[in-house]
C-alpha cells in the first residue's frame, strides 16, 4: 500500500487522516517528508471525551513551530462532524462502558464501520481539493483485530474509491506493518530528517508531551511515554511500544 521510491514523484499531495494521537502524528511527519502539498483531517464522531479535538490542535500548532520546513509544506485542515457515527455505535470509545471483548472476538473499542466511513469522506474531500494521497494510521502489527484496519480492506477501498469517483488515489499506510516501538523509531528517523538541531528527539517529545491516546480522555496523569491513564488498552500499548522502543523489555 505504501508508494515506492520510484512511483513517490508522481504523487505531490496528500491528506492525512489526523486525530492528534501518536499514530496519526507519525502518519503526518511522514506525509510531510515525502509530499510537497499536505492537508489534515479530523472526525468528530460523539467519542467519549474532546481532549484529542484539542490535542490535534496543539501538535500542529507545534509541528509548524519545530519544524519550519514541514511548516511550508502542511496546509488546510478540515474538521468533519460524524456525530452520527457515535449515535450508531454501542462501543466503549463513544458510550461511557467499560472496556471488555465481545463474543465475536473484537473489543468493545471497535466502532463498526468507522474507518471504513473515514476513508470515504476523506477520499470526497480529496477529490474536491485535488489530492492523490490518503495517508492513514490503520496497521495489522499492533492492533486489536479490527477488520476494518487490515490491509485487505485498505487494498480494496483503495480500488473501490478509485473507481467510484473516476480519480486514482492511494491510499498511504506507513505503519502497517509495524510495531508500537518501531513506530517510536520511526518518528524519531522523520524527525532527524529535518535538519532541524536534534530533531529526533524533538519530534519524540513533540508526540509525548502534546499527542494523545488514552481511551479514557486523562490529561492528569504523566508517563514516561506522555498524558494518559496507563489501564486502558490504548496506554497500555503505547507503553509497551515506548518500553521496546527505550531498551527496556
Amino acid at each position: 500500500m505504501n508508494p515506492s521510491p520510484t512511483s513517490a514523484p508522481h504523487h505531490t499531495s496528500a491528506l492525512v487522516l489526523f486525530s492528534g494521537g501518536q499514530d496519526s502524528t507519525t502518519c503526518l511527519a511522514h506525509a510531510l517528508a515525502r509530499y510537497p502539498r499536505v492537508e489534515t483531517l479530523g472526525f468528530d464522531y460523539g467519542q467519549r471525551h474532546s481532549v484529542e479535538l484539542q490535542a490535534r490542535l496543539v501538535v500542529l500548532r507545534e509541528l509548524r513551530e519545530r519544524f519550519p520546513a514541514w511548516s511550508e509544506r502542511l496546509g488546510e485542515d478540515h474538521l468533519l462532524d460524524l456525530a452520527v457515527l457515535g449515535k450508531v455505535s454501542e462501543t466503549s470509545l463513544t458510550r461511557d462502558m467499560a472496556f471488555r471483548m465481545e463474543a465475536s472476538g473484537l473489543p468493545n473499542t471497535f466502532v463498526p464501520g468507522r474507518n471504513l466511513l473515514f476513508l470515504t469522506l476523506a477520499a470526497a474531500l480529496a477529490y474536491r481539493r485535488g489530492i492523490q494521497v490518503i495517508v492513514t494510521g490503520v496497521c495489522e502489527t499492533d492492533f486489536s483485530g479490527y477488520p476494518d484496519c487490515r490491509d485487505d480492506t485498505m487494498k480494496a477501498l483503495q480500488v473501490a474509491l478509485s473507481l467510484g469517483m473516476d480519480h486514482r488515489f492511494l491510499i498511504d499506510t506507513p505503519l502497517m506493518w509495524i510495531d508500537k516501538a518501531e513506530t517510536w523509531r520511526m518518528a524519531e528517523a522523520l524527525g532527524e530528517a529535518t535538519g532541524v538541531a536534534g530533531g529526533g528527539q524533538v519530534m519524540v517529545d513533540l508526540i509525548v508531551e502534546h499527542t494523545h491516546t488514552c481511551y479514557l480522555g486523562d490529561r492528569e496523569h504523566r508517563q514516561a511515554w506522555g498524558y494518559g491513564c496507563g489501564q486502558c488498552p490504548a496506554c497500555e500499548l503505547r507503553a509497551r511500544g515506548w518500553a521496546g522502543y527505550r531498551g527496556m523489555e
